[in-house]
């Protein structure tokens, strides 16, 4: 039997596990436990299943400590970066570590993040609109271009997305219009699929998210890469300021970016749900 806990960061939840764990086939135990009907399932869990699995393995030899982050996907394919993946690891390596300044290595990169008492902090690098970075097929930068009837702007955060402004969020059919996004041949590797809109709570300026993952291949209830490429965007567009600090709403929470001069601070809550054991193979009982 192995270990595992659960957070969620903004709705974004994921099983924890640590790297060394006896776990054969990494792929088929995230496709066991992340599956939304049949996987992982606990009286403190809010939802069945997870949006992936973080295989993590801290190091508190350096300073700061150091975190290897490797996330599996739902669909056994590994994420090169998530935001909100990045901030719950910051959380458990807290909680093990008494610590509160962290690097997390992930295939993207290095990652700083911070736990403080407004959330958790991870500067997120710089977005790039490069298209042999995104990647996409062109020559020049996708800002505001028409790809399989939606006008997007490609950005990549740490993974690639395609941003959509439009006038209301809940008005889109996301799971219908994403996937022909998500898979257009100007995207060689993919493309997750943000979309947003405007919002105001009394003077502050803010975005409605929702975003289609690539590798969970549905709408999740928040996405970290997803809340920094629209800021990102926006940025690119001069719609908001260097060094504005933005709340973007995605269907789980709130969220804050800032655009500052050289990169992107993506800032939310995070909560840690349960701890249980799972055979090693990530099969659970029948319900």
């Amino acid at each position: 039997m192995i270990t595992v806990e659960k957070y969620h960061g903004t709705g974004n939840d994921f099983v924890v596990v640590e790297a060394d764990a006896p776990i054969e086939d990494r792929a088929s135990f995230a496709r066991r436990l992340a599956d939304r009907e049949t996987g992982l399932d606990h009286p403190d869990g809010e939802r069945v299943g997870a949006d992936g699995v973080l295989f993590l393995k801290l190091d508190a030899s350096t300073a700061p400590t150091r975190v290897e982050m490797t996330l599996v996907q739902p669909d056994g394919s590994v994420a090169e970066m998530c935001g909100n993946g990045a901030r719950v690891v910051a959380t458990w390596a807290a909680g093990r570590t008494g610590d509160r300044e962290f690097v997390i290595d992930t295939p993207a990169g290095e990652y700083p993040a911070e736990v403080g008492q407004e959330g958790v902090a991870v500067e997120m690098g710089e977005p790039t609109f490069d298209p042999d970075a995104v990647p996409t097929t062109l020559d020049e930068p996708l800002i505001e271009r028409e790809t399989e009837g939606l006008t997007v702007t490609a950005v990549n955060t740490g993974v690639p997305h395609a941003v959509a402004f439009v006038e209301d969020v809940a008005e889109i059919d996301l799971e219908a219009i994403a996937p022909p996004v998500r898979h257009a041949a100007v995207f060689p590797e993919g493309a997750n699929v943000t979309v947003a809109s405007e919002r105001t709570d009394g003077s502050v300026f803010g975005y409605d998210q929702r975003t289609f993952e690539r590798g969970v291949e549905g709408e999740t209830r928040s996405c970290g890469t997803g809340a920094v490429a629209i800021v990102a965007a926006a940025h690119e567009l001069g719609r908001v300021e260097t060094d504005q600090s933005v709340p973007v709403h995605p269907p789980g929470g709130r969220l804050v970016v800032t655009r500052t001069a050289d990169g992107a601070i993506l800032q939310g809550p995070v909560e840690r749900e349960f701890e249980t054991t799972v055979p090693a193979d990530g099969a659970v009982a029948e319900r």
